[in-house]
């Protein structure tokens, strides 16, 4: 007959199990960043799932029970292999992959079409890709390094500049033709115009630095760039594209820039890493490859020379 398991209350053992190593519930609070209420909470419910007495609790302080440090020897060591058990299983699952945050524009646009060439020259490392837009934050993730649009203020962080970001009108030939052609930034009132909502004021920027008056609130709303973008390259509209992202799409002339007027918007490209923690050579690999697909010197190791043609505008 097969022996029933103890449903294990983990919380509070590992709570106990901290608690008994320093000897001190202030002290195990602050390892565990918790209250010290908290741990004195979860240690009681130790001690009814037990029916044992594991610290003796004075007014202002707490000790240890015989019964409590006999128990506490056994099992810290328990939680102690845990953890390098689970660390040991961590890094063998990312000691080959850098986990990069990239939006899902600039993920398609530019580095897709780049990235076989690391591949190629780095085939024992994989890129794990993060597409969610949300503010940059390395603290609790596992995030080894970013891609991402800025001015180079990242908090707990170094970074280098790919490229800066500029901006220009973008569209299909055919539905240029379609609206008669824009010679004047105000002609782009006879087009249907593009929004992203994650950059919903990209209009009303251009129009103001080129002064043009039109109603850049009017249009269809599309959810990211990259939909917007695509919308373009297919005839429903206008939109503000950003040179250097577009660049091979322009080139191959699937999109038009009816007004060749290149406008920089004051923010870059960058490549962002980490302060808080090392930084690992599969993550300097890839933070010089992405420096070298612009042209730029490497950060980590000797640099390579790389055909301009790599260079975005």
């Amino acid at each position: 007959m097969q022996k029933r398991r103890i449903n294990l209350p983990l919380n509070p053992l590992r709570s106990f199990a901290v608690a008994s190593r320093h000897k001190t519930f202030t002290a195990a609070a602050k390892e565990l960043g918790v209250s010290q209420v908290a741990i004195s909470r979860q240690i009681s419910i130790l001690e009814d799932f037990l029916n044992v007495s594991l610290f003796e609790r004075g007014v202002r302080s707490a000790k240890l029970t015989e019964v409590g440090r006999a128990f506490g020897l056994e099992i810290s060591g328990l939680f102690d292999d845990l953890e390098r058990a689970t660390q040991r299983m961590i890094s063998h699952e990312t000691e080959g992959t850098v986990n990069l945050r990239v939006h899902p524009t600039v993920a398609h646009h530019w580095l897709m079409p780049k990235l076989l060439d690391f591949t190629r020259r780095h085939p024992d490392i994989r890129v794990r890709f993060d597409t969610r837009v949300e503010p940059l934050d390395f603290r609790g993730t596992h995030l080894d390094v970013a891609l991402q649009l800025g001015v180079g203020d990242w908090r707990d962080a170094r970074s280098r500049k790919l490229w800066d970001e500029e901006v220009d009108v973008i569209c299909n030939q055919a539905y240029l033709d379609q609206i008669g052609g824009l010679t004047r930034p105000e002609d782009v009132a006879k087009g249907e115009l593009l929004h992203s909502r994650y950059r919903r004021r990209a209009w009303e920027f251009w129009a103001r630095a080129v002064g043009a008056d039109i109603d850049f609130n009017a249009g269809t709303d599309f959810e990211t760039s990259l939909l917007s973008f695509s919308a373009a390259e297919q005839g429903f509209g206008l939109a503000i594209g950003q040179l250097g992202l577009l660049d091979d799409i322009i080139a191959q002339g699937r999109l038009v820039r009816p007004l060749n007027m290149r406008i920089p918007t004051g923010a870059g490209f960058y490549v962002i890493w980490p302060t808080t923690t090392s930084v690992s050579v599969k993550t300097k690999r890839f933070i010089d490859w992405l420096l070298d697909q612009v042209g730029q010197p490497h950060e980590f190791f000797k640099s390579t020379s790389l055909p301009s043609s790599s260079l975005p505008g």
